[in-house]
């Protein structure tokens, strides 16, 4: 399920969309996240915050210019949730999602809408940093986002600092994809050219998203 070797002198040329905003890893304790992803890429997670009522806390850490990776996990001072009962059944952390940027999302949601794809939002969401500064966004999610391997989609509010800016430094991301059966290749491929998804699919066993992080350290090879 994962791996970590040591980087190569020459590192290869990135495969991943370009409007990709965030990489989702969940694990069972945040702690246990930041720890995780310390040890194989070299760079420590900082605290971002709790999201109210949605039952989680995070850690983020930067993966370049408009990247970041957010480590998501129960925050035990909340009621659960679904979400986060699916969280603490986790043994290691993986992935368990991911977002892009459309740009206007409201108007990317009404042009979704036009052409018959199912969304629900956008909602808009909030989160304060340890700091007090609060972060601002809206959220599009699909109906039908193919078992997990389809984003969801994020417009950050005016003036809010995004995530990549000041998280921790150091990571890159070098490829993120979504593997699925053979069969269903090509009518994914369609949805996500409809999406205006530029993500890579592979065949294989079974569906799953498959990232690999480069850090001072090492890389983290990680799926879900």
């Amino acid at each position: 399920m994962l791996a970590a070797a040591p980087i190569s002198r020459t590192a290869p040329q990135e495969i991943a969309p370009k409007l990709l905003d965030h990489i989702l890893v969940g694990s069972p304790d945040l702690d246990k996240g930041i720890a995780f992803i310390e040890e194989r890429t070299g760079v420590r997670a900082s605290f971002g915050g709790v999201h109210p009522g949605a039952g989680t806390q995070n850690a983020l850490l930067s993966l370049g210019k408009n990247r970041y990776l957010e480590i998501i996990a129960p925050d035990l001072k909340q009621p659960a949730t679904a979400d986060t009962r699916n969280l603490r059944k986790l043994e290691e952390p993986v992935l368990v999602g991911w977002a892009q940027h459309p740009g206007d999302i409201a108007a990317f949601a009404q042009r979704l809408r036009s052409e018959g794809v199912e969304v629900i939002g956008p909602k808009p969401g909030s989160r304060k940093r340890p700091d007090g500064r609060v972060l601002n966004w809206k959220t599009l999610a699909l109906t039908d986002d193919a078992g997990g391997l389809f984003p969801f989609f994020i417009e950050w509010g005016a003036g809010t600092l995004h995530p990549s800016v000041d998280g921790p430094q150091g990571c890159s991301l070098e490829l993120f994809e979504a593997v699925a059966w053979e069969q269903d290749l090509a009518h994914l491929r369609d949805r996500a050219g409809e999406l205006n998804l530029d993500l890579k699919f592979t065949a294989g066993h079974t569906p799953h998203l498959h990232a690999i992080i480069a850090g001072p350290k090492g890389r983290l090879d990680i799926t879900f």
